[in-house]
């Protein structure tokens, strides 16, 4: 697995530009395996299928500077700032359980070689005793699958509370009553340790292939891709229509919103929203179209998705579930 690097003039880079990388890197170098650890100024980086204004305090944002990112995986939304550390890893492969088990093993491996008591044994988190360190997400394109997600060297706790807003059914499931009491950091259990000794003992851990610096000119290819991240219309996110619609948490799957359109009795409409991740892009698209014009019933609906298999869209996710959301 290759460290991936800028060259060492490069300015600093917001956080669209490293997604950005992580897309180039898949689809430019499809048989070779890359790491790398990025850093950016207070940024919300909010999943695929979430909805800016359940999830982030905008005005609490705006007041305070912090920039607003969507990414193409799926997961819930971060804060990412200078206090911490994103990591990305790009592998071959189209299974998310094997994908998520390999990386997270490999960050846990690392963390406890400084003495930490890391674990991996959650659907995507990375552990020190009880509570989280370590939140990751997964994204895939045909043949090829990225993980990227946040390492909590330290944080801004006003920062934190105040930009992230979780649905009061994800903080339930996890029996707590704020974002502040799940998470710890590397600086709270090693106060000794500088930022720039951890990250040093990351690359020196976890990648054990050489280093690929990039050019000059590949920059400007990851440029354009990073454009894709800036459009107004990927950030605010789809603005899903319907007359219904329930949120559930779905152990093993996340949590989970569906509004629907019905009329005469038919769904007409269908979309998800929460924190799920997916295999299949437009997970939403593919599961609307078996179910559009479906008579608006438990019956039918079981009916119309017997022929497939939803867990090969939503890692997790059974058919009995998703008929317990919508109906």
């Amino acid at each position: 697995m290759e460290l991936v690097m800028l060259p060492d003039h490069e300015p600093s880079r917001p956080l669209p530009f490293f997604l950005a990388l992580e897309e180039w890197l898949a689809r430019r170098h499809p048989d070779r395996d890359f790491f790398f650890l990025w850093q950016v100024e207070p940024t919300v980086i909010v999943g695929r299928h979430q909805l800016l204004e359940q999830e982030v305090d905008m005005e609490f944002c705006r007041k305070n500077g912090i920039d607003l990112v969507r990414r193409k995986s799926g997961g819930g939304a971060v804060l990412a700032d200078m206090n911490n550390i994103m990591f990305s890893y790009i592998t071959s492969s189209d299974s998310v359980t094997t994908t998520f088990a390999s990386y997270t093993s490999m960050v846990a491996r690392s963390l406890r070689l400084l003495g930490l008591d890391a674990s991996d044994n959650s659907r995507n988190d990375i552990l020190i005793g009880d509570r989280k360190v370590s939140g990751n997400s997964f994204y895939h394109i045909p043949g090829r699958s990225i993980v990227h997600g946040t390492m909590l060297y330290d944080y801004d706790p006003v920062l934190m509370g105040g930009a992230l807003t979780p649905p009061t059914a994800k903080l339930e499931s996890h029996g707590v009553k704020s974002v502040r009491s799940r998470v710890t950091t590397i600086r709270e259990h090693l106060p000794e340790l500088s930022l720039p000794e951890f990250i040093h003992h990351i690359v020196n851990t976890i990648p054990d292939g050489p280093v690929m610096t990039i050019s000059c000119e590949e920059i400007r290819e990851v440029e354009e891709i990073e454009k894709t991240y800036h459009d107004h219309k990927w950030l605010t996110g789809q603005n899903p229509a319907g007359t219904l619609a329930n949120t559930v948490r779905i152990e093993g799957v996340g949590t989970l919103t569906v509004h629907l359109t019905v009329s005469k009795g038919k769904v007409r409409t269908l979309t998800l929203t929460g924190d799920y991740l997916e295999i299949a892009d437009d997970a939403t698209g593919r599961i609307e179209s078996i179910v559009r014009d479906v008579a608006y019933n438990r019956e039918t609906l079981s009916s119309a998705l017997s022929g497939t298999d939803l867990g090969k869209f939503i890692p997790g996710l059974k058919n009995k579930d998703f008929i317990d959301l919508i109906c």
